[in-house]
């Protein structure tokens, strides 16, 4: 009889597929309730505090708006809208996607470094600053 090596495949479980898929799933219908209900449409999803309260856009001002256009393939409109957002949203789905494949295998899902982590959050910083300098905003804050 063969011994199977310990970091052979094992078939996934019901339980390893579960947190995945239910946040594929979540994803999905909020996705899709943002494609069906335009936030191009002022008040349609409320507003974001801060802008309102300070004038400054944060790193997800328009993020709505960009996330609507993405489900309608509009790559321009995404990107006008918030350009951070329209480049993380295709890494995010990679890294769900890495995350469902790991469970299907019966693999542990690693995730993202702490260094990811610190990287990510000061690109969003950066963002936060950049989009908010005077003569940065014709091109990054999405002013309706």
């Amino acid at each position: 009889m063969g011994h199977i090596p310990e970091t052979a495949v094992r078939p996934a479980t019901a339980p390893a597929l579960r947190a995945p898929l239910l946040a594929g799933a979540a994803v999905g219908a909020a996705t899709l309730l943002v494609a069906l209900r335009d936030p191009h449409v002022a008040g349609s999803y409320g507003f974001c505090p801060l802008l309102e309260l300070t004038g400054l856009a944060c790193p997800l001002c328009g993020g709505l708006r960009a996330t609507h256009d993405l489900a309608h393939l509009d790559l321009a409109g995404a990107w006008s809208a918030n350009a951070l957002w329209t480049v993380t949203a295709p890494v995010v789905v990679v890294v769900w996607l890495a995350w469902l494949v790991a469970a299907a295998r019966g693999r542990p899902f690693r995730g993202l470094s702490s260094t990811a982590g610190w990287v990510t959050l000061g690109v969003a910083l950066a963002f936060f600053v950049a989009r908010n300098l005077p003569w940065l905003q014709p091109w990054l804050t999405p002013w309706i």
